[in-house]
């Protein structure tokens, strides 16, 4: 089965090279779809300062996931950039991973509420339920915490709802995610992608012993 891979910005330049290297030597199908990082939060701060509209903020932050998408396949000769979901099939006969722009599918379909609770995540979200996939989440931190994610008191949660983790305030992934989980009757693993051995453990079925969290939505 595809899996869907969310590179989360957060790992954009210092942990993408490693990341890809790794996931060329699963055997699973893989499939890119990159965060906006430090580009998308700065559009973020903008505006914090002067106010812009819903749609401007959704279609200028995924244009970032965009731009971020092109480097890390221009850095790395076995992924792939594609426009559209037919292309990947044709990139994994090639032996290759597909890495997903999705500006113009996005723009074309326009799946997802305008609004900063939306992001990557759901984007991502949003495609493995488009292409039957499963969902990989790698971010900077081993997954969800309960309490406050910058306090000393958190605790990693293993295994979660989606339900329930819509009554935090705070956690690595955005607010809308939870709610396309349950909507999409999908499930999702949230890894530290600053460990790529984490990473390859997860694509070869080894959860048991590395720190992660299993969102649950079905």
């Amino acid at each position: 089965m595809v899996v869907v891979v969310k590179i989360g910005g957060s790992l954009f330049p210092d942990y993408v090279d490693d990341i890809c290297e790794v996931l060329g030597e699963s055997s699973e199908d893989v499939v890119l779809v990159s965060g906006g990082g430090r580009l998308a939060n700065s559009l973020r701060e903008f505006n914090s300062v002067k106010t812009f509209s819903d749609d401007v903020n959704h279609w200028s932050a995924i244009k970032c996931m965009d731009i971020l998408g092109e480097l890390i396949a221009d850095r790395n000769e076995y992924v792939v950039a594609v426009n559209d979901i037919e292309s990947i099939s044709g990139v994994h006969e090639c032996g290759k991973i597909p890495l997903l722009l999705v500006y113009d599918l996005m723009r074309s379909l326009d799946p997802l509420k305008h609004s900063w609770d939306v992001t990557s995540d759901s984007i991502a979200c949003w495609l493995a339920h488009r292409i039957n996939a499963k969902l990989l989440i790698l971010t900077n931190v081993d997954g969800i915490y309960s309490g406050n994610i910058s306090s000393n008191n958190k605790k990693l949660v293993k295994r979660i709802s989606a339900n329930k983790l819509l009554i935090f305030e705070e956690t690595c992934v955005d607010k809308c995610l939870p709610k396309l989980l349950i909507k999409y009757n999908l499930s999702c693993f949230v890894v530290n992608g600053m460990y790529p051995g984490r990473v390859l453990d997860h694509l070869n079925g080894d959860n048991k012993l590395i720190k992660c969290t299993y969102i649950g939505g079905k």
